[in-house]
């Protein structure tokens, strides 16, 4: 087995999007959020890392951010599935989530599957070493799928998040989806400017009993414009 001696990115990605939703819960309803996306792959596997900037109505401010390094043993030349399979690849996935007042540490397996049409498909298992609450499981799937309709070029993206149940939080689940217009190209730029929508479904939104007197279940839509630098 010989693994490379020297990480080499690969290729990154940055982008900045911009989103305005009237129904969120827990906290204000309605909130501008400005996240800021870097994605890349390396010699040893890839990374995910976004920070979201909340702005409520009520003048409230939040930051949450995620760091997700995934180490792939194709890359690494651990382990590497047969060509041309449904798995492409098995990664050592990682996950660190940032609140301002609770960091919680992620650990599991990852598989990169290839499916037509896709221009990723991810499926992700964690055990979270929680901060402040008991620890439990987390399945995460990412997917990314781009079409045409006529001349328009459109992307189909966004993750669901399952998590377990505990003695002290609910099994919940937030499926956030993004449809998007590449404005960018229609245009003529080099750059992407995407102009869409995101819509959230989360039920028992952060291990919250959903109840009569306090609903956390989010069905929500967003308007959201994407720029790639």
């Amino acid at each position: 087995m010989t693994a490379p001696l020297h990480a080499k990115l690969l290729w990154q990605d940055f982008s900045a999007t911009y989103l305005y939703g009237e129904n969120y819960r827990v906290g204000d309803s309605r909130r501008a959020v400005l996240t800021f996306e870097h994605a890349s792959g390396a010699s040893w596997g890839d990374s995910f890392f976004f920070l979201d900037h909340l702005r409520s109505r009520d003048g409230g401010r939040e930051n949450y951010a995620e760091w997700s390094p995934r180490l792939s043993g194709c890359k690494l030349e651990i382990y590497c599935p047969e060509k041309g399979g449904l798995i492409k690849d098995v990664l050592f996935a990682n996950t660190v989530e940032m609140a301002e007042h609770a960091t919680h540490f992620l650990h599991g397996v990852g598989l990169d599957l290839n499916i037509p049409g896709f221009q990723y498909l991810q499926v992700n298992t964690y055990r979270r070493n929680n901060d402040q609450v008991e620890d439990n499981w987390q399945l995460t799937t990412v997917w990314g799928y781009p079409f045409s309709i006529g001349q328009q070029a459109f992307l189909f993206d966004g993750f669901l998040d399952w998590f377990s149940s505990t003695e002290d939080q609910r099994a919940s689940m937030n499926w956030t989806s993004q449809l998007k217009w590449n404005a960018g190209k229609a245009m003529g730029l080099e750059e992407r400017l995407y102009l869409g929508v995101e819509y959230v479904y989360w039920r028992n939104k952060f291990g919250i009993a959903d109840t009569l007197g306090f609903p956390t279940h989010e069905s929500n839509v967003n308007l959201l414009v994407k720029y790639h630098f």
